[in-house]
């Protein structure tokens, strides 16, 4: 699309400065697990915890870490793949919740740099959501545990509305919840499945490095990658800054 920035990554944007400006009135949109926080440890105990109970060996959390931003209930399926194991899906995934409802917050937390971007994107005067493919209800005990609800204009988890990730659908409806505009919209994720919906919506996106996406993600590239929320607020300033938007309302 005419006006936004390459691929690039964001170290490009230390030591030069961007203004806060462009965030004042766009909305930024985040992934939760794998992107905002580090579930990756409470949800591979819930599943574990599932597995056991049948007679099955513990997984270890890196070979379900790709799975995380689908949803539980592939979890479970690519862990029974990896077993060889034939088990009711729905059984299984009842359990899971019940165990991770009740230790959501055991060992989760905020990826370091994220609750001090919130700050910075909130005190700019960007509207923040979350688009996961957790369940809202989940997502907002989550949030609440950590103190960050607080932060969000928007919550969507999968069955917030009739769609979720990769549907564009979900990503557009968050940000009209917040009370935003597609137009002045980034969305932060860590998986091809986040940057699928934000092409499909026609949003821009920011990919952080240090998620849980598969390393190779084909032909779905974002607009920025970062290594670190401290580079976060440039690079959404940045591509806000450079979007047709933007320049319209300057």
């Amino acid at each position: 699309m005419p006006g936004r920035l390459p691929p690039v990554n964001a170290q490009a944007n230390r030591g030069c400065y961007v203004p806060r400006a462009n965030l004042r009135d766009a909305t930024i949109v985040f992934d939760l697990d794998g992107t905002l926080i580090d579930t990756a440890p409470d949800l591979t105990n819930a599943l574990n915890d599932a597995l056991i109970r049948r007679g099955h060996a513990a997984i270890p959390q890196a070979t379900i870490r790709a799975a995380v931003g689908f949803g539980a209930r592939v979890m479970i399926e690519e862990a029974l793949r990896r077993a060889g194991a034939a088990e009711d899906i729905d059984e299984m995934l009842a359990e899971f919740l019940v165990h991770y409802e009740a230790n959501i917050a055991a060992e989760s937390r905020p990826f370091p740099g994220a609750v001090a971007s919130l700050d910075t994107l909130a005190a700019s005067g960007a509207r923040l959501a979350i688009c996961t493919n957790k369940r809202e209800y989940l997502t907002r005990k989550l949030l609440e545990a950590l103190g960050l609800q607080h932060y969000f204009k928007g919550i969507a988890g999968r069955d917030t509305f009739s769609v979720s990730k990769p549907d564009p659908g979900h990503l557009t409806q968050v940000i009209a919840l917040a009370g935003g505009e597609p137009s002045r919209a980034v969305m932060v994720g860590d998986s091809d499945v986040d940057i699928a919906t934000a092409k499909g919506a026609r949003v821009p996106s920011i990919l952080v490095s240090f998620g849980y996406a598969r390393e190779a993600l084909g032909e779905l590239v974002p607009d920025v990658v970062i290594n670190h929320f401290d580079e976060l607020v440039p690079s959404a300033a940045s591509i806000l800054g450079a979007s047709p938007g933007a320049r319209r309302s300057n």
